[in-house]
């Protein structure tokens, strides 16, 4: 998938799966596993994820997107090895019950928003096309951007932009944002813009100067970091010894958190300088795979929204 924050340019609306050989390289440990595609999308990961099963492997497919549940269903219907779950990859220890399965082979989560959403102006997510305030993954349930904006006060608004979007005139757009609304409701997406463009007095070097707002606020309507420090804080518990975790971010935001979430667990008990200690003991629980990869140059070149990609992964040891 890939994110607004670094996604001003005009493309087609065809979805690219990025760093998809790279990933389920990663991914598949055992062609006879199970395996989760918390991000299905359109299917892209998910149906190269079933050339490298088994006839015994078996994948979930998880996404919040109602049109993501219309691709699943294409699929499942054409391969009795997949299955799908319409909901947040949050949600998996739950479903993980449901399923009477004990844990999985590997997880794969692609970030941020795809391709298709950002350039469907009805979604609400791209300030490139006019359409509807939403901004919602999930259409069938919560609250829209729209409806968000227009009672949130200009502190909790710039608390928003500033820790979601890392932007660094947030106060002043909030409250440009709040004067706006009390002159017309805020309800579509080039009303957002045009506000936050007026108010931003830097814009930066090849980027939309409502880019970190629209990020920031679809972050918040969709719970993002809340979701992905859930699953980061169960995913030890759903993988089998052996088992992968591989996730692509597209911000910085979830790039620390998921850099720092395995670093920590294969860094073990952090313990004082000089306390005589064994491997053991230090309670290592993933090891990482490799370093950090990136999109290639040819990737790059042939989808220009891949160039802010970065994947890691970890396996768990204990």
């Amino acid at each position: 998938m890939v994110d607004t924050v670094q996604s001003s340019e005009r493309v087609v609306a065809e979805h690219s799966t990025v760093l998809l050989q790279e990933a389920i390289d990663a991914l598949v440990v055992d062609p006879d596993g199970l395996y989760v595609d918390g991000t299905f999308g359109r299917g892209g990961h998910s149906r190269f994820l079933l050339d490298q099963l088994d006839d015994n492997g078996h994948l979930l497919g998880v996404d919040k997107d109602p049109v993501a549940c219309e691709c699943a269903a294409q699929l499942s219907s054409a391969d009795s090895r997949f299955s799908f779950y319409h909901g947040s990859f949050a949600d998996l220890p739950q479903q993980l019950q449901l399923m009477d399965i004990d844990a999985f082979d590997g997880i794969l989560l692609d970030l941020g928003v795809s391709s298709p959403q950002l350039d469907e102006a009805d979604r609400g997510f791209s300030f490139m096309s006019d359409g509807p305030l939403d901004m919602r993954m999930d259409t069938s349930s919560g609250e829209t951007a729209a409806q968000w904006l227009s009672y949130a006060d200009t502190t909790a608004i710039a608390e928003v932009l500033k820790e979601y979007g890392e932007e660094r005139f947030a106060k002043r757009i909030a409250a440009a944002i709040v004067k706006a609304r009390e002159v017309e409701p805020l309800t579509t997406t080039a009303q957002l813009a045009k506000v936050v463009s007026e108010a931003n007095p830097r814009w930066e070097r090849h980027k939309h100067p409502a880019t970190r707002a629209f990020q920031a606020i679809r972050i918040k309507v969709n719970r993002e970091l809340e979701d992905l420090g859930d699953l980061l804080a169960s995913s030890l518990d759903m993988l089998k010894v052996g088992g992968r975790l591989v996730v692509i971010s597209f911000h910085s935001l979830e790039d620390r958190m998921v850099k720092r979430y395995m670093r920590d667990m294969a860094r073990g008990e952090q313990l004082p300088a000089g306390v005589p200690v064994t491997d053991a003991a230090l309670n290592r629980r993933m090891k990482l795979v490799g370093k950090a990869t990136k999109a290639s140059d040819a990737e790059v070149d042939e989808n220009v929204r891949s160039r802010s990609a970065v994947m890691r992964v970890a396996e768990k040891i204990a």
